[in-house]
């Protein structure tokens, strides 16, 4: 057995020998690759005119009124913590600096009322989730895409703020953490935050836990990726904002961590040997969202103990290869498309289209470690289930945490 596994072993470190000396190269191109059509467009004043829109089904309109800020918003939220790193005189830095100075314009011209791409707020309720991703990536990177803003830009992306607060009748699930996210902008940045939508949204969250590092989405608990795509990192978001205040929910920042290391225990687990997870539930095209939570753990330095360094990012390497190195993914000018592993228009919902997929941003979160980090440097691991299917004796069980 022992043999058996050994064998195993070596064919898994020769598979990762070439690409382990460039994993954070792959990240960053795949990263770059994507933001580059959508900052470039929008910091050029024609993100309307350019951005194809693509969507498998009309049942709920037209969403092209808010795919701009679904792209924009989503992208930075994702992008944020490596755009934080500001420029440097590596290759790699010089070409954070060009991103980070897309970014100032892209935002000039999202919350410009003057500009062709001034981008919806407030028609419609889509705008409060998008609005709340764009605050999402103030609140990363605050020394490069906040400080640095002229006082003007600063105004207007308050009063776009303040815009999507006039959205009423919100689903009573996940949606209550993109207001309370949207105020943790301004608790941050600005004064008048309303700490009323923070508390709602934490306190009914504290009570939809479900167990295990899981929330239910409301009422019922749904068994897709929304506990990645937006729950445990917006709550860890918020309760990180709160530190820095004198609120009394502030203390509920190590319950809100323990329950998201453990979901990163168990998307870690989702990996299979060859970088593919199980499918399943609302929004799989958001692709590498799905495992955000994993990223932004290695982001704040706070995985579990139990998941090494190395074997996080061999897994989110590989899972990451599979999904934005597949044929379709891309389209010919390099804007995303629907589907999960390249073209698939029929994995859409209805209130999917174009700008919503640059959700799969959110899985880039450790990119905001720097190159020298033990993260990037560390020898890559083999993951869970490699372990598992490869036969590994000393291999441990999963047990489940209340």
């Amino acid at each position: 057995m022992m043999k058996k596994y050994t064998s195993i072993l070596i064919a898994f470190f020769i598979s990762f020998i070439v690409l382990s000396q460039n994993d954070r190269t792959v990240w960053v191109n795949e990263l770059t690759k994507m933001a580059k059509p959508v900052l470039i467009a929008l910091a050029n004043d024609e993100l309307k005119e350019t951005m194809p829109i693509e969507q498998s089904s009309f049942e709920y309109g037209d969403r092209s009124t808010f795919a701009g800020l679904e792209a924009f918003g989503r992208l930075m939220a994702g992008i944020s913590p490596w755009l934080e790193l500001g420029p440097s005189p590596t290759e790699e830095g010089k070409l954070r600096k060009t991103y980070i100075e897309l970014a100032h314009k892209a935002i000039y011209n999202a919350v410009n009322p003057k500009s062709k791409d001034y981008l919806n707020f407030d028609i419609g309720n889509q705008p409060l989730v998008d609005a709340a991703f764009l605050a999402q990536a103030l609140l990363r990177a605050p020394n490069q895409l906040w400080h640095p803003l002229p006082i003007e830009t600063k105004q207007l992306v308050i009063n776009a703020f303040k815009k999507s607060r006039t959205i009423k009748n919100v689903p009573y699930n996940n949606w209550l953490l993109f207001a309370a996210t949207v105020e943790a902008f301004f608790v941050k940045f600005d004064e008048g935050a309303d700490f009323l939508r923070i508390e709602y949204a934490l306190n009914k969250h504290m009570e939809w836990y479900v167990g295990d590092g899981l929330y239910a989405d409301g009422k019922y608990y749904h068994w897709d990726y929304y506990n990645s795509f937006v729950i445990n990192p917006m709550l860890l978001d918020i309760a990180i904002v709160l530190q820095d205040t004198s609120h009394p929910l502030k203390g509920l920042y190590d319950v809100i961590l323990t329950r998201a290391q453990r979901y990163g225990e168990i998307l870690e687990r989702q990996i299979s040997p060859e970088g593919t997870y199980p499918i399943v539930g609302r929004s799989s095209v958001y692709r590498f969202g799905a495992f955000q939570v994993l990223s932004q753990l290695a982001l704040l330095e706070k995985l579990p103990k139990t998941l090494s360094e190395g074997q996080v990012r061999a897994a989110l390497t590989k899972v990451l290869i599979r999904l934005h190195q597949s044929e379709g993914t891309f389209n010919e000018k390099d804007w995303l498309q629907i589907g999960v592993v390249g073209h698939q228009l029929k994995m859409a919902e209805p209130y999917i289209c174009t700008g919503s997929l640059y959700l799969t941003s959110l899985g880039f979160l450790c990119l905001g470690l720097p190159e020298n980090h033990s993260f990037w440097t560390s020898k890559p691991e083999p993951w869970s289930m490699v372990k598992v299917w490869g036969g590994d004796p000393l291999v441990k069980r999963d047990s489940y945490k209340n």
